[in-house]
């Protein structure tokens, strides 16, 4: 609800919004350009008399003097006919140059304030800056929810690159856009009398005023005793009215002062519903605080490019929504189905689910479990596929199931199999799936089969997983989910390394060029002109091997600037793609397509690297260990079966032990020591590596998942001492794995 109510206000308000930020983060550099022309050094000393008294034969006909917030003294006189406004020294009373609002600024502050539309206008910007703050706020508590509270502000953000970019920059821009949004929508509506207007109130005017011959303004003891920093305006009299007074303005009131006795006749102090308006009024324009006003207008840059992500993540989602066909009433379905998502792609999943069955002959109904019913009279069996948002909290369409479950006084006597999709990546992987399963046997719902979870929307781990549901349902369930990826774009091998035939693990290492030309400055843009965005070491590419329409996804070890798209991969006697690619000779080609991994990657910073892997896990921090050209301290522990047979990428990596892209390296050969393993060395090191992680540093695993389990159980132990574990390496972000 608070996710569709969020993008809803977004593109209602998106036009109006922008406009409004746009002009407000240009207004925002008004304070700064008046402060650097401003003279206040050493200002403090003086009192409004001096400074008026330095202004007498340059400006014989003053007729005001104002100081604006940034310290700028302003003088309007006349010279015979003619008006005019200058900016001077306070210190000297030196003209420093004629004054005069910017055309173009007087637009902007228009536009800001009205759209340019008057009245209308300005109703329709207090309306923007009111769906300003219900986006702000809105998207503060979502982001909130998905990093776990309040505590865990500042954790690392996960996710595909357009969301955590929206998110990273409201993260930042959150307070500033607060604060402008609820400063502006208090005005508007001082503007428009929903509450009162204490910002022009003024003391009555003199009764009685002296009216002898007026006195030197530079003698006046009221003008004495009032320095320059407090002050604001003094509006001279009318010449040769010897009833005429001065009326001066300062930061504590205003009043009238006689202009041949220089007596205060009258004076207001504000009060403190004024005090709160100015306040109010300085920290929306940021006058006073030229600092704050460029803080302010950085925040409302935040906004276009929040907006322009947003859509697109709008967009995406829309498209991605799924359509279930031939859905059986609930009543009348001898199968549930009911999803928890949060960005539609477990639906897709869900639907692929309900196509089979149907297929098979039953009568299958899909909804939500946010709409989990009390009574299923035909059904036999239920599904419940979910997804985790976030680290571990609810999906969109799940988030009133868990209530709901446990307000049911009847549990339905129907057999359910719980299904998570998640990313091994955050600590609490699938941790949604694991409570609905909890509350379901507590609630004493028959299990179907036991939990079972999907890394990274595995296409084949689902298809495994609908061989379990084959067995139960004594029917062959094929269950081949085809996710959405970018039109493939055809490669051509150019190289290719081979290792590992003695020791029954052939691995090869692949190298791929677009086959619109090779030349390496150039490929960037001949990939991006095949279809193939930029790319990282650490992200994917899924190659679909021939007659297949489902991609294997194979780790990079190489990024678009290296000029070519590298992978290290093993042969499995079963494996399709991988036979496909083993079997490839230089000039053939393959049909690819890039999937961005960007939550494996090494954080930016001097911190030490620590890289595990085994096997063509390698292939990744390869290509973070030759990308290191600013030569940051990075330590590799790699396992792999024989020295002589299958050490990969062998020369290149002491190649960069000399160069100093690589600090240290730490190979594992199970078949020279029996039973070493990478996390036996890891165990080994446990002195240094407790040094390492006390300067701050990062891990980044990479290889089978069984590998990755034990090097987590070792490093359990090794950090034990320093009171921290594995899962809060994971929760400060500097423990990242890609596991398969």
């Amino acid at each position: 609800m608070l996710r569709q109510f969020h993008s809803l206000s977004g593109l209602i308000a998106t036009l109006f919004v922008v406009l409004l930020t746009i002009s407000g983060a240009v207004l925002s550099l008004d304070p700064l350009l008046e402060r650097s022309q401003a003279k206040i050094a050493g200002t403090s000393s003086i009192s409004v008399a001096e400074l008026a008294g330095k202004l007498i034969t340059r400006y014989p006909g003053t007729e005001q003097i104002q100081r604006h917030p940034s310290g700028s003294i302003i003088v309007y006189f006349t010279d015979g006919d003619q008006t005019g406004a200058d900016l001077i020294n306070p210190l000297t009373g030196a003209t420093i140059g004629a004054y005069s609002s910017s055309p173009i600024m007087v637009w902007i502050k228009n536009l800001h304030r009205s759209y340019l539309l008057g009245t209308p206008g300005r109703v329709v910007a207090g309306v923007a800056a009111f769906f300003m703050l219900l986006l702000t706020l809105s998207g503060a508590v979502m982001l909130i929810n998905r990093l776990g509270g309040w505590r865990h502000i500042f954790r690392p953000i996960q996710g595909p690159f357009k969301q955590r970019l929206h998110t990273e920059v409201g993260r930042v821009a959150v307070l500033g856009l607060i604060l402008s949004a609820s400063t502006g929508l208090y005005m508007s509506a001082m503007t428009f009398e929903l509450i009162p207007d204490y910002s022009s109130a003024e003391p009555g005017f003199p009764t009685h005023v002296d009216g002898g011959v007026p006195a030197s303004i530079d003698t006046l003891s009221a003008l004495k005793v009032i320095p320059i920093t407090e002050f604001r305006e003094l509006v001279y009299p009318y010449p040769d009215d010897p009833m005429g007074v001065y009326s001066i303005t300062t930061d504590q009131g205003s009043g009238f002062v006689d202009q041949a006795t220089g007596q205060l006749l009258s004076y207001q102090a504000y009060g403190n519903p004024q005090k709160l308006y100015e306040f109010i009024y300085m920290l929306h324009t940021g006058e006073g605080l030229w600092w704050l006003g460029l803080l302010l207008g950085l925040s409302a840059l935040a906004v276009p490019l929040m907006a322009w992500t947003g859509i697109q993540i709008w967009w995406s989602r829309k498209q991605s929504a799924t359509t279930i066909n031939h859905n059986s009433a609930a009543r009348l379905a001898d199968t549930i189905i009911l999803v928890g998502s949060e960005n539609n792609s477990t639906w897709g999943f869900a639907k692929t689910l309900h196509d089979a069955l149907h297929r098979l002959g039953f009568q299958v109904h899909t909804a939500s479990m946010n709409q989990i019913g009390h009574h299923y009279p035909q059904a036999k069996r239920m599904f419940m596929l979910t997804a985790t948002y976030g680290d571990g909290d609810t999906p969109a369409s799940a988030n009133h199931f868990l209530t709901r479950l446990a307000k049911m006084t009847k549990t339905p006597d129907v057999p359910v199999a719980v299904l998570g999709f998640g990313d091994r990546q955050f600590p609490e992987f699938c941790q949604f799936a694991k409570e609905v399963e909890a509350a379901l046997i507590t609630k004493g719902w028959p299990q179907l089969l036991p939990l079972e979870t999907i890394h990274r929307q595995s296409p084949q781990e689902f298809a495994r997983w609908g061989q379990a549901v084959s067995s139960v349902l004594d029917k062959e369930l094929t269950l081949v989910h085809i996710p959405v990826h970018p039109a493939s774009t055809t490669l051509t091998l150019v190289e290719r390394v081979d290792y590992g035939t003695a020791v029954q693990a052939p691995t090869a290492v692949l190298r791929f060029k677009s086959p619109e030309g090779s030349h390496k400055g150039l490929l960037n843009r001949l990939l991006r002109r095949s279809g193939l965005p930029h790319f990282d070491a650490g992200d994917l590419v899924g190659i679909l091997p021939p007659g297949s329409s489902v991609p294997r996804f194979y780790s990079l070890a190489s990024a678009s600037k290296n000029g070519v798209l590298e992978i290290c991969v093993r042969h499995h006697p079963e494996g399709v793609c991988s036979g496909f690619l083993h079997g490839l000779a230089i000039g053939d080609t393959v049909e690819a397509f890039i999937k961005l991994n960007p939550s494996f990657r090494p954080a930016s910073g001097k911190a030490p690297i620590i890289l595990i892997g085994a096997g063509t896990g390698i292939g990744p921090l390869v290509g973070f260990i030759r990308n290191n050209k600013a030569h940051h301290p990075i330590h590799l522990y790699w396992g792999g079966r024989s020295p002589q047979s299958d050490f990969l990428y062998e020369t290149e990596l002491k190649r960069y032990l000399k160069d100093k892209r690589l600090t240290k390296l730490n190979p594992v050969f199970s078949r020279i020591s029996q039973g070493a393993y990478v996390q036996n060395k890891i165990t080994e090191d446990d002195v240094e590596l407790r040094q390492l992680i006390g300067e701050g540093a990062q891990f980044l695993i990479c290889g089978g998942r069984n590998m990755a389990s034990s090097v987590a159980a070792a490093l359990d132990k090794v950090i034990a001492p320093l009171g921290i574990d594995v899962a809060t390496l994971k929760a400060q972000g500097r423990y990242r794995e890609d596991v398969y």
